[in-house]
């Protein structure tokens, strides 16, 4: 109940709000406790139904108060999330005693796709850690799918990373229809993620995605994709084409490849290496960013040593607001004839208005933010247009293992670049350049549509941020 008394005396000098004189804390006669805490959690219903806009209510309120006021936003959307999401996961542990994961007889439990049904287990290792276990969601190789699922819980089972939990699903296809990325994939990622969070069972910082062989071209996707909610990730035994999943995305997210030397189908022993040279050139111009393990394993072929992998991936920890990024904002489609789907944010970027239409998946946005100690805020929006390069063959296959840039600086869009007291000072004014112009100088102050909406948006407890500035890209 106190809860929601201070959402009410939030809300009641909101402009919504009748004209009474409404002492802090308390109140006003048109606003009843459940009134204030229902037009949130009737917001959170209908984001997680995809039909809701703008927060149209707002409030102010001291910067010393955010954090009590995000505790209370965040337990109305654990029950809108518990309220929408009638296929859940089960609770952790069920399989903690299990000799062998590849001994339990069946799933824990299976979501509905648009090609059929998503097995999973979801089980932990050792005793819970008090901030929570740390997640490893692992995506299985493109053969038989139940010998795969089933080859991978044996893995996930034998490797030394406990304390740990993970969720292994089974694709609903096999062969070369099992890719991990496709939009319907996402949203299957996105729910994961959301219920995880709202369950509180594994660490928010220590989330990974790990895969091998077509598991390995997914998780390193993806982890291009979600880099802002990750750790780290570990494809194995399959590298991605660079095109598909930029490693600039990855600053914060501890990245380890792993390929067998004598591994050459579809190029995979050639671009390792590539890759390689990539995250050094990143992590030499970014220092202490882009943290990897990039390995050519000698004399291994496609089964190489898999057990690398999540001890080194464990040690590090997701950094949820970071104070540098690039997001290459690219689209990811295909496979089930489904159309890209793009992100709307990104660490604490939204995007309003994009700066690219989004016809062309090699015509993309790229926003690079650096939030520098005198509250000041420079974001550079450029439109890159990317190209496949390096053709190499091996096995009979060809293969573009490296990618030429050309940018442009953008002429148009609009974004929102929310804040809290870990990105700037609030109690100061904040200067916003773009591209070099000030776009943006003055107080911030926290307003509860921001922590409202940007829960929506992220579903992360780590990131429910009270402020926010608007601007213009042109």
């Amino acid at each position: 109940m106190k809860k929601i008394l201070l959402l009410c005396g939030l809300l009641c000098g909101a402009a919504w709000a009748a004209s009474a004189a409404c002492p802090s804390g308390t109140p006003g006669p048109e606003l009843r406790p459940e009134g204030a805490a229902g037009k949130i959690y009737d917001y959170f219903a209908a984001s997680l139904e995809g039909r809701a806009g703008a927060f149209a209510e707002s409030a102010r309120f001291d910067a010393d108060r955010a954090d009590a006021v995000a505790a209370e936003v965040w337990e109305l959307w654990k029950r809108a999330v518990e309220a929408a999401d009638t296929v859940r996961l089960p609770r952790l542990a069920a399989h903690a005693d299990v000799r062998r994961w590849d001994d339990v007889s069946g799933p824990d439990g299976s979501w509905s796709l648009p090609d059929g049904a998503m097995d999973y287990l979801y089980a932990s290792k050792g005793d819970r850690p008090g901030a929570g276990y740390p997640l490893f969601v692992h995506l299985h190789g493109s053969g038989d799918a139940l010998p795969e699922w089933r080859a991978g819980l044996a893995w996930c089972h034998t490797y030394a990373d406990a304390p740990s939990a993970y969720f292994i699903p089974r694709s609903p296809r096999g062969g070369t229809g099992c890719r991990w990325f496709p939009p319907s994939r996402q949203l299957a990622w996105e729910r994961l993620m959301r219920q995880a969070f709202v369950a509180g069972e594994v660490d928010p910082a220590r989330l990974y995605f790990i895969g091998i062989s077509e598991g390995g071209y997914g998780s390193q996707r993806l982890a291009s994709f979600y880099a802002d909610y990750l750790a780290g990730a570990g494809p194995t035994a399959g590298g991605e084409q660079l095109f598909n999943a930029p490693p600039e995305n990855c600053a914060h997210v501890a990245f380890c490849l792993q390929t067998g030397a004598e591994d050459t189908m579809y190029g995979r022993s050639r671009l390792t290496p590539r890759a390689a040279a990539e995250w050094a050139a990143l992590a030499k111009a970014h220092p202490g960013l882009y943290v990897h393990k990039i390995d050519l394993q000698p004399g291994r072929g496609h089964g190489c040593d898999y057990t690398v992998t999540t001890p080194w991936l464990g040690r590090y920890l997701r950094t949820p607001a970071p104070k540098y990024f690039y997001w290459e904002r690219f689209g990811m489609g295909d496979a089930l004839g489904e159309p890209r789907r793009y992100r709307e944010g990104f660490y604490n970027l939204r995007v309003v208005e994009p700066s690219d239409d989004g016809s062309d998946p090699l015509v993309r946005t790229c926003y690079e933010m650096t939030v520098g100690d005198d509250n000041t805020i420079d974001l550079r929006v450029r439109v890159v247009r990317v190209a496949p390069c390096e053709a190499v063959s091996e096995d009979g296959w060809t293969m573009d293992i490296g990618v030429r840039k050309s940018y442009a600086e953008a002429s148009k869009g609009r974004v929102r670049i929310y804040l809290d007291s870990r990105l700037v000072d609030l109690s100061k004014p904040v200067a916003v350049r773009v591209n070099g112009r000030e776009r943006f100088r003055g107080r911030v102050e926290p307003e509860l549509r921001h922590l409202v909406e940007s829960c929506a948006l992220f579903f992360d407890p780590l990131r429910l941020f009270p402020a926010a500035v608007e601007v213009d890209i042109r």
